[in-house]
């Protein structure tokens, strides 16, 4: 069983409870934001394992945060996902990063997690 973290922050809710339902199957413990501000709030609460983070929020643009995310919480595993694909922010060369376009395979996913 994992005991791993995961934060969600997408403003899809649909998207959300997919995804939450499939990872809390695989024994994932898991959080939602459907915000950016409240998003950042919980990255630092929780330091997830593992974050999801679309870069279309209500208010703002999530993949933009990556850098801050990256540094502070080197070891998490960054999952970003949107319907297409803006340019990447650059991250620390380490840094765990693997962009899924919607819709999300749970195959693919299932390859990283």
């Amino acid at each position: 069983m994992s005991n791993k973290k995961v934060l969600i922050i997408d403003d899809e809710e649909d998207f959300c409870l997919l995804l939450q339902g499939y990872l809390k199957r695989k024994a994932f413990d898991v959080t939602v934001s459907n915000t950016l501000k409240e998003g950042i709030r919980k990255f630092g609460e929780i330091c997830p394992d593992v974050l999801f983070l679309d870069n279309n929020l209500p208010d703002g643009l999530g993949w933009e945060q990556l850098p801050r995310f990256a540094t502070q919480h080197p070891n998490t595993q960054f999952y970003l996902v949107s319907a297409y694909h803006p340019t990447l922010p650059p991250v620390q060369e380490n840094t765990v990063v693997k962009v899924f376009e919607k819709p999300i395979s749970f195959r693919d996913l299932d390859q990283f997690l």
